[in-house]
């Protein structure tokens, strides 16, 4: 900088003014001190960066101790084999087991409240609603082998117990009829019915309507005609086969 001034002033015409150079002992001085505004500056830099980086802000990232970390945390680089992630596995269900096992369930369900409607289930009923009319025993010098309920004609009848039906139709006498045999082979008659509405091999409950009251054959009114038969073909008096089976006319 000193010998680019003195180059100029050296140029400059004749006769101006032309200024001393500064003795050596100045120019020493002014060097001296450009060294020392820099290194001063140098300094001052040095401390701002060095504050900066002891307190870092909020919005800074923390640097990593170490390489091997920083690949760890990417997942990407680094000498040091990592062990994959083990991911659990969905454990699968076989669902047409599981369907058959509900089915199950349900089907014992059903079968278990199947039971117990059975077991509440009464086994015997009376044959029909009405007036007990005429009784077992003889009757204008014949005898009569059942009982008489009077009521209007198309009044329900039913099964006085379970069994089959071994016979549904016209009968001598009865007009219409229907039969039915029991597990220990007794035969209930049910005579002047005005309509029936089971066929022959039919299984009935106790309870479950059979036909409806009528007026056919020989009768003197609307009734049904109710007999009982033993396994042995006998015709018994049905009052005292109803009465120990829990049902009164």
């Amino acid at each position: 900088m000193l010998a680019e001034a003195e180059e100029v002033a050296s140029k400059r015409t004749r006769g101006a003014h032309r200024l001393p150079p500064p003795p050596s002992a100045l120019r020493g001085r002014v060097v001296v001190a450009a060294v020392a505004v820099g290194a001063f500056a140098a300094a001052g830099a040095g401390q701002t960066l060095h504050s900066a980086a002891a307190s870092p802000t909020r919005d800074e990232v923390t640097p990593l101790a170490n390489g091997q970390e920083a690949a760890a945390a990417f997942g990407v680089g680094g000498n040091t084999p990592i062990s994959p992630e083990v991911l659990p596995v969905a454990k699968t269900v076989d669902t047409s087991s599981e369907v058959d096992k509900l089915t199950k369930s349900n089907r014992i369900s059903e079968q278990r409240a199947a039971a117990e409607a059975e077991a509440k289930r009464p086994k015997f009923a009376c044959p029909a609603a009405g007036t007990f009319t005429s009784g077992y025993g003889g009757r204008w010098g014949t005898m009569h082998y059942g009982v008489d309920i009077a009521n209007r004609i198309g009044t329900p009848i039913v099964a006085a117990a379970d069994g089959e039906v071994i016979s549904a139709g016209p009968a001598s006498g009865f007009g219409l009829w229907v039969r039915v045999q029991l597990a220990d082979g007794t035969i209930n008659v049910y005579g002047h019915v005005d309509s029936y509405s089971v066929k022959v091999g039919q299984q009935v409950r106790a309870g479950q309507q059979i036909a409806r009251m009528g007026n056919r054959g020989f009768s003197t009114g609307p009734h049904l005609h109710f007999e009982v038969w033993n396994p042995d073909g006998k015709k018994i008096n049905p009052l005292p086969w109803l009465n120990e089976r829990g049902i009164a006319l």
